[in-house]
């Protein structure tokens, strides 16, 4: 059973972790698609078939397949992995899916992990439907039996990246964009996401990866590897059009 949360993560002492902290295991989905995955999508499920694998050997692995391609993923994923049936629009679980925070000073307990379930729309509308991916973190939270805060912002996973000691980074070029939430202010989102993540301070860099339809994502731009260390996309040819944004990426970090 999932509960649904009146306040916020920070308000109850719990807070979004880095990626390189410990995980209890990770969720994915299985491509399909076919208006942005080529060839039925074989290619994609080869290559996520082997992402699955990877992780496998290290963590627990779950994948949410549709009806029609159960049987499919089933046969092609090694039996460790755990396949799900349930309904989606596309394969970016990291977009769409929970955000899971944690209260160490509840470790142990049944309630120490809860899950953000932030609002979705496909990246500003740019896949339509994609009405069953903003179900996706509440199903997720259901399957898991983790209690649910409903988050008032339009957000995807990818692009937020934390530190676990208090810092967020983030792209202007995405969370400012009005296909997200043209209603808010950028104090209004970083207040959002202070009281969703339970960091102190955001670090907005000003645009993400050059051609990036996700619309700046951080994630394949920027990310913690430890606290207060970053790898940073790169690239020394000045007339590459990612040298400039790297560039004032680098910037914006050195300040």
């Amino acid at each position: 059973m999932s509960c649904t949360l009146i306040g916020t993560p920070k308000q109850d002492g719990y807070r979004m972790p880095a990626e390189f902290e410990p995980h209890a295991g990770c969720w994915m989905l299985w491509p399909e698609r076919p208006d942005n995955w080529r060839l039925g999508a074989k290619p994609a499920q080869r290559a996520f078939g082997a992402v699955t694998t990877a992780i496998a050997q290290f963590e627990p692995v779950t994948i949410g397949v549709s009806r029609g391609q159960f049987l499919n993923a089933r046969r092609r994923l090694p039996p460790v992995i755990r396949v799900v049936e349930m309904s989606y629009n596309d394969a970016w679980m990291r977009d769409c899916g929970p955000t899971f925070v944690v209260n160490v000073a509840k470790i142990g307990q049944p309630d120490a992990v809860r899950g953000v379930d932030w609002k979705f729309n496909a990246w500003g509308g740019l896949y339509f439907p994609w009405d069953q991916d903003a179900l996706a973190a509440r199903k997720v939270l259901e399957i898991e039996r983790v209690d649910r805060y409903p988050a008032d912002l339009i957000l995807e996973g990818g692009s937020i990246h934390v530190d676990g000691q208090g810092t967020l980074l983030t792209t202007e070029e995405c969370l400012l964009n009005p296909n997200r939430n043209p209603a808010m202010s950028r104090s209004g989102i970083a207040q959002k996401l202070m009281e969703y993540t339970g960091v102190e301070q955001i670090i907005w860099l000003k645009r993400g990866v050059f051609g990036d339809e996700t619309g700046g994502h951080v994630d394949n731009l920027c990310c913690f590897i430890r606290p207060g260390v970053v790898a940073l996309t790169w690239t020394d040819d000045r007339t590459d059009p990612q040298y400039e944004i790297s560039a004032e990426a680098y910037e914006r970090l050195s300040l």
